[in-house]
Parts: C-alpha cells; sequence; structure tokens
C-alpha cells in the first residue's frame, strides 16, 4: 500500500502542478486583457481545487502510513535533530496543508466576486501564494532542505 501511495502521491503532484499553471495562465490572461470570466474559467478554478484536494486526502494517508513521519513523531527528540525527518514530519506537510487553506479560499472568494476583473485577480493573488508555498514545499531532486526524484 506504501508503494501505491508513493506513485498516487507522486503523479497528483503533476497534476496539481499541471492545472494552478493552467488556471494562472488563464486567470492572468483574463486580468489583463478585461476578458469575461467563462464557464470554461469556472470549471476550471473548480477542478484545480478538487485536484489539490485529492492530493492532499492521498498525502493525510501517505502522512501517516510514512516509515520517516513514525519515526519522526517516535523519536522526537532525535529525528528534530535530522532536517530529513523535520521536512517530511513537519515542514512538508504544514505547507501544503496552508497551501490547499489558501486555495480552497482563493477559489471560493473568486466564486463570489461580481465582476469579471475580480475573481480574476482574485484567483492570481491566491493561487499564486499558494503556487508559491507548493514549489518551497515539494521535495525536488535539486532541493537544498529535502529531495525526491521527480517520479516515484
Amino acid at each position: 500500500m506504501y508503494q501505491t501511495l508513493t506513485f498516487l502521491h507522486s503523479i497528483t503532484r503533476w497534476l496539481v502542478l499541471l492545472s494552478l499553471t493552467y488556471t494562472l495562465f488563464r486567470s492572468y490572461k483574463g486580468y489583463f486583457s478585461n476578458g469575461k470570466f467563462t464557464k470554461t474559467d469556472d470549471t476550471v478554478r473548480h477542478w484545480t481545487t478538487t485536484i489539490a484536494h485529492i492530493q492532499l486526502v492521498i498525502g493525510m494517508i501517505f502522512y501517516f502510513k510514512s516509515p520517516i513521519v513514525q519515526y519522526f513523531w517516535k523519536n522526537w527528540k532525535e529525528a528534530k535533530e535530522s532536517f530529513d525527518h523535520l521536512f517530511f514530519g513537519m515542514i512538508h506537510i504544514s505547507f501544503m496543508i496552508i497551501a490547499i487553506v489558501i486555495i480552497t479560499v482563493g477559489s471560493g472568494l473568486a466564486k463570489r466576486r461580481s465582476s469579471d476583473k475580480e475573481k480574476f485577480k482574485t484567483l492570481c493573488v491566491w493561487f499564486t501564494i499558494a503556487l508559491v508555498i507548493i514549489f518551497i514545499a515539494i521535495p525536488w531532486p535539486f532541493s537544498p532542505f529535502a529531495n525526491r526524484p521527480y517520479f516515484r
């Protein structure tokens, strides 16, 4: 089960990044061109948020099954000295939960805005902040914090 979760979490990461990037592309384009917030824009906003929530559920299950995290919580004093354990035990999950909350709030606020420009602006601001946090918290192969391969 652990390897399946590892694979799902890795693949879904790319879906989150692609959907966020696509939503931001449409939002910035709509904002700067004074475009109309179409049903497609609303669908993209909705699915980006849904994909992020699916990743959160997979990530939470993965978190509680992870031997690294289990070691971290059972051996707190020793494990907190290892940045790798600290990263996966606290930092990664905290940042990702914060990013998902930001996506959720931004999506909800954008949905309720009255003008198209406000909808685009709200998505631009909130989703950009979330994307930056996600980029920081992903254990990229080149990351100085913790690294993992692009695909697992």
